[in-house]
């Protein structure tokens, strides 16, 4: 993992999501049910990206010249990453969004 978070831009962007979302956590004191939820939505992702990076790889090695199928391969590859982020966006929204609307309103 470590060599894919050196080298893939989107880990790095999610490695820093993590860290602001695990410091909203800590920031809002959420319950223990709330914190399984985070963690499901950040371990989803995290996964769905190191998939993504596999199969890219992979394809890329099969298949150094561009063919429709690689293409149809990192696509779709593309889309689970987007589909669990999309996840973890409304997870977040849901638990952090009337805290923080909460917070402003004050």
């Amino acid at each position: 993992m470590g060599a894919a978070l050196r080298s893939e831009l989107h880990l790095q962007f999610h490695a820093v999501a993590t860290a602001i979302v695990l410091g909203l956590g800590l920031y809002f004191r959420l319950r223990l049910s709330e914190w399984a939820l985070v963690a499901l939505a950040v371990a989803g992702v995290w996964a769905a990206e190191l998939f993504n990076t596999a199969i890219e790889t992979l394809t890329n090695l099969v298949s150094p010249d561009y063919h429709p199928l690689a293409g149809k391969a990192k696509d779709v590859a593309a889309g689970a990453v987007l589909l669990a982020a999309l996840g973890a966006l409304a997870v977040g929204a849901l638990l952090f969004g009337p805290k923080i609307w909460l917070l402003l309103s004050r």
